[in-house]
């Protein structure tokens, strides 16, 4: 197996993303950092690396363990790498989904842009 791996490729090959494009999308638009710096595609990887990435409403982190050949099975991806994640941002997901939706008054209409703002900074 190599020493380094293009970033978009090794995030696409372990699951984190479903397609190659989404996982240089994310990469592009800032939101996957490389030890706290704005990680390109186009970055090698090489194994000890820290990987943070928005999933949802919590910040993964995982560290690069291996480089695998080609996209692998979900039984597999713990081989490629350790997932890092604070038990916190667990912890968050998981009153998150015990609130359930947020309920809104019958007749005041759509949310606006400033209720949907309040609602992300609860968490």
């Amino acid at each position: 197996m190599s020493d380094t791996r293009r970033a978009d490729k090794w995030l696409w090959s372990v699951r984190l993303y479903k397609t190659r494009t989404q996982a240089a999308d994310a990469c592009k638009g800032g939101k996957v950092k490389l030890h706290g710096d704005i990680l390109k595609p186009s970055k090698e990887l090489k194994p000890g690396d820290v990987i943070s990435f928005k999933f949802g409403i919590i910040t993964k982190t995982v560290a690069v363990l291996d480089f695998p050949p080609a996209r692998v099975a979900a039984k597999l991806v713990p081989q490629y790498l350790e997932d890092r994640t604070p038990p916190e941002e667990y912890e968050r997901l998981k009153a998150m989904k015990e609130l359930g939706p947020p309920v809104f008054q019958t007749g005041k209409g759509r949310p606006t842009k400033r209720d949907r703002r309040r609602l992300d900074n609860i968490f």
